[in-house]
């Protein structure tokens, strides 16, 4: 190198030390130097994040958000209370939103109220302990229940029975038998009248001293279910009726054939249908009672508690000396709240 070069690099080396003295050192802060951000694949890596509690979810997951069960709260008109409808279930949970009850063993149920000697005797010699009875609608059969007032009511509670209320409304149009023929339901607007006759069963109930929380039955015979504009009219009315029964602050309930009405509505709850009833009642004869093997119903449907099977009719039993003719009925479902 010649002499002029060493110059000019000594003079240079001069300039940046003096710089060096006069600028700060740097941009740290109170807490320590930043760290580097490092570019990877053209994306910006951020650094790490403080370590936190663990949640059980590995790193780079995201957990599946849950996913709850369907369901339609309504709240009591009168009371304010409310009840929650399980759309998978097909029914309302049952207990003490509502006061309801519910009842499991051994019952049946007959055309007309005994009187209180039948109602004792089978009380005291029999698995009996809980009796269907049919307190209104425009098809009863015995429209005479010279038995069945809200004194009744209240003797036969008091003494251990549990009550099944069933109300024959306005029958299927499609139904199979002739003798419900004249007592149709009204195709123009199904759900007006079902409507119509939910209220009906509401003061009917009342006036027996069956209080808000008590399941009322409704009883559906045999329908054609493959008639698709006979299914819809009756299921239109049947969800009206259980919307006037839940708006009154009461359960409702469903008796029919287990392969026609009862396999009906299971394929409405499976379809998603709303205002389902709170409790199924299914026929079917001629079987081992039971609870959990009807092929009519999925496992879970109507479940727990809203279950009854009515699996042999029209027999005679004698107990304590006293005689009836009786449909049998295994029972684990909400029953009548009364006082």
């Amino acid at each position: 190198m010649s002499e002029r070069s060493t110059f000019i690099r000594f003079v240079l080396s001069g300039v940046l030390t003096l710089v060096g003295l006069l600028l700060p050192a740097g941009t740290a802060t109170a807490t320590g130097p930043q760290p580097s951000k490092r570019s990877v694949a053209g994306a910006s890596a951020e650094p790490a994040p403080s370590p936190r509690i663990s949640s059980g979810i590995p790193s780079g997951h995201r957990p599946v958000p849950h996913r709850p069960v369907r369901h339609r709260t309504t709240r009591h008109r009168t009371t304010g209370l409310w009840a929650t409808r399980h759309r998978t279930t097909g029914h309302r949970a049952l207990g003490r939103s509502l006061g309801g009850r519910t009842f499991s063993g051994d019952g049946f149920d007959t055309c007309r109220a005994p009187d209180l000697a039948t109602m004792d005797a089978w009380r005291a010699h029999s698995s009996y302990r809980a009796v269907g009875i049919y307190f209104g609608g425009r098809a009863r059969a015995c429209t005479t229940q010279t038995q069945l007032t809200p004194d009744w009511v209240r003797q036969t509670t008091a003494s251990g029975w549990s009550l099944l209320p069933i109300y024959v409304g306005s029958q299927s149009p499609c139904v199979t038998g002739s003798n419900k023929n004249p007592y149709l339901i009204d195709t123009r607007d199904p759900a007006a009248h079902g409507a119509s006759e939910g209220a009906d069963a509401v003061r009917a109930a009342g006036a027996l001293g069956l209080s808000p929380g008590s399941a009322l039955y409704f009883d559906m015979e045999s329908y054609d279910i493959r008639d698709a504009s006979c299914k819809a009219a009756t299921l239109a009315y049947i969800q009206a009726w259980d919307r006037q029964l839940s708006a009154a602050g009461y359960l409702s309930g469903f008796y029919s054939s287990a392969d026609s009405g009862v396999a009906h509505l299971e394929s409405a709850r499976r379809a998603g249908a709303a205002d389902l009833p709170d409790a199924i009642w299914y026929a079917r004869w001629g079987v081992s009672a039971s609870l959990v093997n009807e092929p009519s119903l999925a496992a879970a449907a109507w479940t727990p508690h809203a279950r009854i099977h009515q699996y042999h009719g029209s027999v005679s039993e004698t107990h304590g000396g006293k005689s009836l003719s009786i449909d049998r009925d295994l029972i684990d479902a909400p029953v009548a709240v009364v006082g």
